[in-house]
Parts: C-alpha cells; sequence; structure tokens
C-alpha cells in the first residue's frame, strides 16, 4: 500500500508540473505516465479521468500554498513582512514565470476558456492569498479596506506575471517587485503615521 501512495504522490507531481508547462488540455494520460515511469495499466489503477487527477493536482496546490503561508507566518512576526514574502513569490520563481507564467492563473484562465467544472475548485488558490493578503492588511490596521488591498496586490502581481512571460523579462520583474514594495511601505508609512 506504501508503495501505491508513492506512486499516486509521483503522478501527481508530474501532473502538476506538465499542466502548468504544456496546460491541461495538452497534457494526456500517456505524458504522464511517461513522465513518471509507469505503464498506462498502473497508471489507470490510480486514476481513471483526467479531472480526477486535476482534482487531486488542485488539492495538491491548495495544500503546498497552505504551508508557504503558515511557513510565513511562522517566519516573520511583522504583517508587512508577510506581505512581502507574498511580492518575493515573484523573484523566487522568476525563471519558471518567464517561461510559462503563473501557475495559478494559467490553469484558472484555461479552466475558465474550457467551461470547466473545476475552475471554482482551482479559484480557491487565488481566494486563499487573498484572504491571507486581507488578514495580514488587517492586522496592520486596515480592516476597512483589506480586502480591496489584498485584491489590489493579487492583481498586480498577476499582471506581472502575465507580462513578465509574454516579454521574458527578468528585469521588469524586479523592477516591479521593488515598486510594490513601495507602494507597501508608503502606503503602511502614511497610514501609520
Amino acid at each position: 500500500m506504501r508503495g501505491d501512495n508513492k506512486t499516486r504522490d509521483e503522478i501527481v507531481k508530474a501532473a502538476d508540473r506538465l499542466f502548468y508547462r504544456q496546460g491541461f488540455e495538452h497534457t494526456s494520460f500517456a505524458d504522464i505516465a511517461a513522465a513518471v515511469g509507469i505503464s498506462r495499466g498502473n497508471f489507470y489503477h490510480h486514476f481513471k479521468a483526467k479531472d480526477q487527477i486535476l482534482s487531486a493536482v488542485i488539492t495538491a496546490r491548495v495544500n503546498k500554498t497552505q504551508d508557504m503561508l503558515d511557513q510565513w507566518a511562522r517566519k516573520e512576526k511583522d504583517p508587512a513582512d508577510r506581505i512581502r514574502c507574498f511580492i518575493h513569490i515573484l523573484i523566487r520563481n522568476r525563471r519558471d514565470i518567464k517561461r510559462f507564467g503563473c501557475p495559478v492563473g494559467g490553469l484558472t484562465s484555461e479552466l475558465a476558456k474550457l467551461n470547466h467544472g473545476a475552475q471554482g475548485e482551482a479559484n480557491k488558490l487565488f481566494s486563499l492569498f487573498r484572504d491571507w493578503l486581507a488578514g495580514q492588511f488587517a492586522l496592520l490596521g486596515h480592516d476597512e479596506e483589506a480586502e480591496h488591498l489584498a485584491m489590489h496586490l493579487l492583481a498586480r502581481s498577476q499582471g506581472v506575471a502575465t507580462l513578465a512571460n509574454a516579454f521574458h523579462d527578468e528585469t521588469f520583474i524586479r523592477q516591479e517587485v521593488a515598486q510594490m514594495c513601495d507602494w507597501l511601505a508608503a502606503y503602511t508609512d502614511k497610514e501609520l503615521a
């Protein structure tokens, strides 16, 4: 049974990578099985339909994102520093963002175009970020506009990821990250002064 779980986890990780790099629609069972190095029969033992894999990938992404947010909360005492962790994710993931865009934005956009039933499930990733960011802004004393500030920052980071992917421009990413950090610092200073 332990080997079954390990194989299943490897399938989900491979599918996650391929969905990000190739897109959900353009990734086949054969692509995933080849990436894991298993037969299609063994693959079907774990997943009977592509939508089952998609659901497992989304669940894994939600869990990974929640773990990352929890880690930032443990590591950084100041909510503004936690928000900066979110902003700097663009720098940490810049190579993949330049090549493939944002994994969250890419998947949710693709599922929306396909009018896929899992779109709402995938949107949980954006909701998780929005709610977490709003919580950090509320901790900074911006209760009434916390969700607006969270959505502004989330939208700006998505725009940066989209344009960095379109132009393959790392300098742009770095400039935008610096501007978002300046915005956060100025906004925080102005509001708390």
